[in-house]
Order: C-alpha cells, then structure tokens, then sequence
C-alpha cells in the first residue's frame, strides 16, 4: 500500500481523532493560512476531533479573497469600451490617446464571481466585455498569440504556487515578442502576512503552514515566524498535506511543541516539502518579479508580502501599460470577510453568513471563491440556515 493510501484508510483516521482527541494539551489557537487546508478541515469535521480548549481559525489562505477590492476594480474597468489613457511607455507622453482597442480578460474561474465595487466579471461580461476563463497563465499567452489584434491581460492572483507559472507565462510572452500581452500582478507572499498577524489583536498560538506554497518556497521560509525575536516570542510553524490525517498529525505536532515550550517549524508533508523548496521555481521568480509592499483585503499593506514585475518587464504589467477610470473602491455593505481572513471572527459570526450572503448568490469574496472559509463552513457545517 502506498503512503497517500495509507494515510486515507478510515480505520488510521479514527485511530489519530481519537488519540488527538484524549491528548493532554494545553489551550491553544491554531490557524491554517491555506484555502485547501480550510475546506478539508470542514469537510472531515477536524473540529470535533480537538481536544478541550484547542481552536483552529482560518486566515487569509485563499488568493481569491485577499485581493483587495480596488485590483479587483481595476481588472474589471479594463474590459470596459471605448477609449483609454496610455502612459508614456506606449505613447511616447504620458496622456495622449490612443485608438480604441479590444481588450480580452483572462482569469481563473473562481475569481469571476467575485464582486467588485460596482460589478463582477460575470455582470461585465453579461454587458458585453470579453472574459477567458483560463486554466494556465499560458491559456491566456496562446489566446494573445491567436488574436494579434487583441490585448490580452491575464489576472495574476495566488500565493508563491502559481507564481511560478505566470513567470513562465511573461517569459513566454517575450520570447514569442506578443506585444499584445499583459499580466495585472496581484501576487502575494504568505509568511510575511503570517508575521503581520503575529503583529495583530488576533491570539495565535500556532500556524498550520500551507502545502502547496511549501512545495516552492520551503520550510525555511517560515523561520521568521518562529525565530524570537525581542518584540514578539516565536510561533510553531508545522507544513501539513492535505488529507484528514495530514492535518490530524499537524495539529498533534504543533500541540506538542506548545507544550515543551518550543518554537520551530517541522514537516508532517514530508512526501512533498523539502526545507529549501524548489531552487528553480525560486529563481525564475526572481528573475521575473520584485518584492514590494502590497495591500491585502481584510489585513492592510504588509511590507514585502507581494510582488511586481521587474522593471525590464515593465511591457508585460497591465498597471503600467494601461489607465483607467475607476470609482471609489469600497467594501460590500455589511460584509466582514476581512474580519474572517484575519481569524478576528468565524464565518457564522458574520451578519450576512447564511442569509444575504451564500453560494449560489455570495456578497463577499469569502463565500465566492471554493477555497473561502465561509463557503467551506456554509457547505459543510450551515446548510441548515439556507431559507
């Protein structure tokens, strides 16, 4: 039997519940910053499983989500009609007017929904703007090599996993010389938003790191979190996977540090996870994009927790390459998804949770996108409240 097949036997599942279940374990917080780890919590009912006074909080693991709400106007206003303002790279004088041009949007699924200020991609397409949905940054290289006469602009969200593969995309992008490509970077980076949340009113006694971004950045990437620093003591750090075991095991680590007093990151995801990651990933993301201070919905500009392309690729950034007229960019009424991924409250503590907002007609991003606390608590745990 295989590791993955072993892990999901049933009997091995129970068997770790309940050891965790009696473990001695003092009060703690833990939080998950990975969407995946989110729903996989939810969906196996992890919850029920800890011991007495032990919480697990979600925090802003879905990409989705921690777009802030202005990037999100902005892509949208970039499907609009009629004409634009180009900045000086294009024209030569920063605003002259350029001929009207078609403009395609390409994204992934999860982020047509989402609303924006004053509409969604889906409501923009619904009133004529061209929307690809894309299932690879390089979908959208192929739809720009296709329509020569299109600009294409790809939404780059995610973490440290997809910034690999818009990487490509932009280096694609130069090599084949498609002058009508273009990427709206929205990248970000997630252990500085763990430290800044270290740095918050939130209690966290413990951080369940993601998979997925372990894979490319590596363990060591966590040791500002759980190094002490004279400000702050350090915080457990344990890389999980992704299955009930995984997450099981992860908590029972974090536990036992807690409880002996120490602060280090450990692996459970060892089949995965390396502590240097993956060097090549690591390089061309160097080589494509730059560190720089970035706004998170629900958390704020954090220092260094995001990138921008290189200036020798400034062709390729959307935000440069193009201007538009954007309204005051503002939250939905009542909605507290910031508040949820920032673990200051649990989905259900929103007003809207289960009554204006749900899946099938969702008011904030949290309840759009599949790796959302409040789909995951709303379609495992609040069906119920679905009137």
């Amino acid at each position: 039997m295989d590791r993955l097949s072993e892990l999901r036997r049933p009997e091995l599942v129970r068997r770790m519940a309940e050891r965790l279940r009696r473990m001695d374990a003092p009060p703690a917080t833990l939080m998950e910053v990975c969407g995946t780890h989110t729903v996989a919590i939810a969906r196996h009912g992890i919850r029920e499983a800890l011991p007495e006074g032990v919480r697990l909080i979600s925090g802003p693991g879905c990409p989705v989500c921690v777009t802030p709400q202005e990037q999100i106007d902005f892509f949208i206003a970039l499907g609009g009609s009629g004409r634009r303002q180009a900045p000086a790279e294009r024209t030569g004088r920063r605003g002259a007017e350029t001929p009207p041009y078609s403009v395609r949007l390409a994204t992934f699924g999860d982020m047509v929904r989402v609303p924006g200020t004053e509409k969604s991609l889906e409501q923009a397409r619904a009133e004529g703007a061209e929307v690809l949905v894309v299932y690879s940054p390089m979908d959208a290289v192929e739809a720009a090599a296709r329509e020569p006469a299109k600009e294409v602009v790809f939404f780059g969200i995610g973490f440290e996993t997809t910034a690999p593969a818009v990487a490509l995309a932009i280096l694609e992008a130069k090599r084949r010389g498609l002058g009508n490509f273009s990427v709206l970077c929205a990248h970000k980076l997630i252990p500085p938003a763990m430290t800044a949340l270290l740095e918050s009113d939130v209690k966290i006694d413990g951080f369940i790191c993601p998979g997925h971004v372990s894979v490319i950045i590596g363990s060591e990437a966590y040791g500002p979190v759980a190094a002490r620093g004279p400000a702050r003591p350090g915080k457990p750090c344990v890389v999980a996977g992704f299955e009930a075991a995984d997450v099981l095991g992860a908590v029972r680590m974090l536990l036992a540090q807690i409880a002996e007093g120490r602060a280090e990151v450990e692996i459970e995801y060892k089949r995965a996870v390396r502590p240097e990651g993956n060097r090549k990933a690591q390089e061309m993301m160097a080589e494509v994009f730059r560190v720089a201070d970035t706004r998170w919905r629900g958390l704020g500009t954090i220092a260094g927790s995001g990138y921008e392309l290189a200036e020798g690729l400034a062709e390729f950034d959307a935000a440069r390459r193009f201007e538009v007229k954007l309204p005051a960019s503002a939250e939905p009424a009542g909605c507290r998804c910031g508040d949820v991924l920032r673990g200051a409250i649990e989905p259900p503590e929103c007003g809207l949770f289960g009554r204006e907002c749900m899946p099938r007609r969702p008011v904030g991003a949290c309840m759009v996108s599949s790796e959302g606390a409040c789909q995951a608590w709303y379609r495992y745990r609040g069906q119920e409240m679905d009137r």
